[in-house]
C-alpha cells in the first residue's frame, strides 16, 4: 500500500449515508455555537483586570496568582464585575477601601451600592459567590487579592477536563473523516487541543507560584481555539462541499466494480 493509499478502516464524510452527514453537520453548529459563547465568557471573565480592556497575560496573572495592589473587591471591579457599577460607584468603594474600610463610612456611602448592585447575586446563597450581605462579609473581600483560591482551581479543573475532552472527542471523531495529507498533520490536529488542555489547567496552578506560567495558559487557550477552527471549518466544507481526492473516488469506482 503506498503512502497516499487511504487506510481500509477509513471513510470520506462523503462515503458516510445522509443521516450521518446530518447528524455530523449539526452537532458542528451547535458544538460552534457553543464554542464561542465561551470563549465571550473567557473574555468577559478575565479581560480588564490590569485596567485595560483586552484580555492579556497581565490578566490572567492577576486572576491566577492575584493583584500586587488591588483588594479582591477591587481586583473584581476593575474585571469582571466592572459593567456591573459606574465609574462613579466604584471610586466611592474604593475609596472607601484605601480610606480604612470603616464601618460608619460603609454605612453611609458604600452599603446602598452594595445592596443595589451586587446582593442580587453575592447573598450568601451561591457559595461559589463571594458573600457580600453586610459589613462583616464585605471586609472580607477587602484584603489583598490572592487570585483563585486552590479549591476553586480544583472545582473548575475537573470540570474543565471533562468538558473539553468530550467536546474535543467529537470534534475529532468528526474531524477523522476528513481528507488531509500528510497523515501525521492530521494527527497533529486531533492531538493539539488534548495536550493543550493539560497545559491549560496546571499552568493555572503554576502561574499561583511562577507568573510567567500565565505565557502558556494563553498560549495553550491560543492552540485550543485554533484547532477547534480548524477542523470544523475542515469538516463542515469537506462534508459537503469537498470534490472527493483521487485515492476515494478511485476506490469507489473499484467498489462499484466489484459490487457490479
Amino acid at each position: 500500500m503506498s503512502q497516499h493509499a487511504p487506510h481500509r478502516l477509513y471513510l470520506h464524510f462523503q462515503e458516510l449515508p445522509y443521516s450521518i452527514r446530518t447528524l455530523f453537520t449539526g452537532t458542528l453548529l451547535v458544538l460552534g455555537c457553543g464554542y464561542i459563547f465561551a470563549m465571550i465568557y473567557v473574555f468577559e471573565s478575565h479581560a480588564g483586570r490590569d485596567g485595560n480592556a483586552s484580555l492579556s497575560v497581565q490578566d490572567l496573572i492577576i486572576a491566577y496568582s492575584g493583584s500586587k495592589t488591588d483588594t479582591q473587591l477591587e481586583a473584581a471591579l476593575k474585571g469582571p464585575m466592572a459593567s456591573m457599577l459606574s465609574v462613579k460607584e466604584a471610586n466611592t468603594i474604593s475609596g472607601w477601601i484605601h480610606a480604612g474600610v470603616s464601618k460608619a463610612e460603609f454605612e453611609s456611602n458604600v452599603a446602598a451600592i452594595i445592596e443595589q448592585r451586587c446582593t442580587a447575586c453575592h447573598d450568601g446563597t451561591n457559595p461559589h459567590l463571594p458573600n457580600l450581605n453586610g459589613y462583616e462579609n464585605v471586609i472580607k473581600t477587602a484584603q489583598l487579592d490572592k487570585g483563585a483560591d486552590l479549591f476553586s482551581l480544583v472545582r473548575v479543573s475537573h470540570i474543565h477536563l471533562f468538558g473539553m475532552t468530550f467536546i474535543f472527542f467529537i470534534m475529532s471523531l468528526i474531524f477523522s473523516h476528513a481528507f488531509l495529507r500528510p497523515v501525521w498533520l492530521k494527527c497533529l490536529v486531533v492531538a493539539t487541543p488534548f495536550v493543550s488542555i493539560m497545559l491549560d489547567v496546571f499552568s493555572w496552578y503554576l502561574t499561583k507560584v511562577f507568573e510567567p506560567f500565565a505565557w502558556v495558559v494563553m498560549i495553550s487557550g491560543g492552540l485550543m481555539g485554533a484547532a477547534f477552527a480548524y477542523m470544523w471549518i475542515v469538516s463542515m466544507y469537506q462534508l459537503w462541499f469537498y470534490k472527493l481526492p483521487k485515492e476515494i473516488a478511485d476506490r469507489l469506482q473499484s467498489e462499484a466494480r466489484t459490487i457490479g
